[in-house]
C-alpha cells in the first residue's frame, strides 16, 4: 500500500526545513490508539511536523492491519507533514515489510555490524526503498542501555567522525543516526553533570555539513513523572535523562530528528497508576487511561516547544 494513500509524506523535505531552521522534527513512538492519538493531537495542536514511530515489536503487538486501520483514521492531509517511521528495522525484510503496509520511512539498523557489513545492508535497503519515495535512515556507532526486544545493547561506541562521509557516500541513506553520549531506557546518565560528547558532533557536522543527523535514545526523563511512578508503587530509582537544554543545543548543529519513547512512557504509566492509587474503586480503563493521555499529550507538546523547536513549522 502506497503511504501517500494515507496522507503521510516522507522525511525529506521536512528534514531539509528543519535544517535551514534548525529545529529538530518530534520522532514519538506509540503502541496503541491512546498513544498515537496523544501524539497525533500534540502535533495538531502546536502545529509541528512529527514523525510517528513503530518499533518491529510494537508493530507485532499492534498487528500490520490494525495499525494501518489507526493511521487510516487519522484522516491525515499531507499539508500536516506527517510520517509513519519503521524504528531500528533489524533486518531488510522488516524494512520491505513497513514498506509494503504503507510506511513512509525505514530506519535500517545495522549498527553492531562490521562497518562494511552495515554499509552494505544500507546500501540494500536503500536502493529498494528509494524505488518507492520511502526515505532511509541508519546508524553509526552503538548505544547502549535497552527499549525493547529489538533496542538493546550492553556496549556503546562512540560515532567515528572520520567514517561518516564514507557511509553516506556508499549507502545512499537519506539520514543518520549518531551516537554522542545518548543511550536507551529510562537510565541513561549516572550523574546530572554528563555531558553530550558535542565535539563529536561538531567534526561531524563539519563533515556533513547539509546532511540530516539523528539523536536516538535522547528521552529527558522528567523527575516528576520518575517520582510519580514510584511514589505509587513503582521503582525507578536513579532514572535519569538527557537534559533538555543539552539536546536544544545539538539542534544547532544538524540534529533534525530527535527520538522520544521513556518519556512518554514515563508519563503515561505515572497517569495510570496515579490514578488507581488514589481511586482504587475505578476499574474502567477510560478512568485511568484519560490521565494517561493527558500526561502524555503535555509531555509531547512541552517537548516540541521546549527541546525540538518544531512548533509552528508547518509549511
Amino acid at each position: 500500500m502506497d503511504y501517500k494513500d494515507f496522507g503521510l509524506v516522507n522525511t525529506k523535505q521536512m528534514f531539509a526545513n528543519a535544517l535551514a531552521n534548525h529545529y529538530a522534527v518530534p520522532a514519538f513512538n506509540f503502541y496503541n490508539m491512546e498513544t498515537l492519538a496523544s501524539i497525533i493531537n500534540a502535533a495538531h495542536d502546536t502545529h509541528s511536523p512529527v514523525i510517528l514511530a513503530v518499533s518491529e515489536s510494537a508493530l507485532q503487538y499492534m498487528g500490520s492491519d490494525l495499525l494501518r486501520g489507526m493511521i487510516w483514521g487519522l484522516n491525515i492531509n499531507p499539508n500536516e507533514n506527517v510520517a509513519l517511521h519503521l524504528d531500528h528495522g533489524s533486518s531488510f525484510e522488516s524494512c520491505v515489510h513497513a514498506i509494503e503496509i504503507g510506511f513512509s520511512s525505514v530506519m535500517i539498523d545495522g549498527s553492531k555490524l562490521p562497518f562494511d557489513a552495515n554499509a552494505e545492508l544500507a546500501r540494500t535497503v536503500t536502493e529498494y526503498a528509494h524505488k518507492y519515495n520511502v526515505s532511509v535512515e541508519a546508524e553509526l556507532g552503538t548505544l547502549a542501555g535497552i527499549e525493547d526486544e529489538n533496542t538493546h545493547s550492553h556496549e556503546s561506541s562512540y560515532t567515528n567522525p572520520d567514517d561518516v562521509v564514507n557511509f553516506v557516500n556508499q549507502t545512499g541513506i537519506d539520514s543518520l543516526a549518531i551516537a554522542i553520549g545518548t543511550s536507551h531506557g529510562a537510565y541513561k546518565r549516572k550523574s546530572d553533570d554528563e555531558e553530550l560528547r558535542f565535539d563529536i558532533l561538531d567534526k561531524i557536522a563539519e563533515q556533513l555539513p547539509d546532511f540530516p543527523l539523528v539523536l536516538h535514545g535522547a528521552s529527558s526523563v522528567p523527575a516528576h513523572f520518575v517520582k510519580t511512578i514510584n511514589e505509587f508503587g513503582g521503582k525507578m530509582s536513579n532514572a535519569r535523562g538527557i537534559a533538555p537544554e543539552q539536546l536544544r543545543r545539538a539542534t544547532q548543529k544538524n540534529i533534525c530528528k530527535i527520538n522520544i519513547d521513556s518519556d512518554l512512557r514515563l508519563a503515561f504509566t505515572a497517569g495510570v497508576r496515579e490514578t488507581l492509587a488514589l481511586n482504587p474503586e475505578k476499574f474502567n480503563p477510560r478512568d485511568y487511561l484519560t490521565n494517561a493521555r493527558k500526561n502524555m499529550y503535555d509531555t509531547c507538546v512541552d517537548e516540541i516547544k521546549n527541546i525540538m523547536g518544531s512548533d509552528n513549522k508547518l509549511k
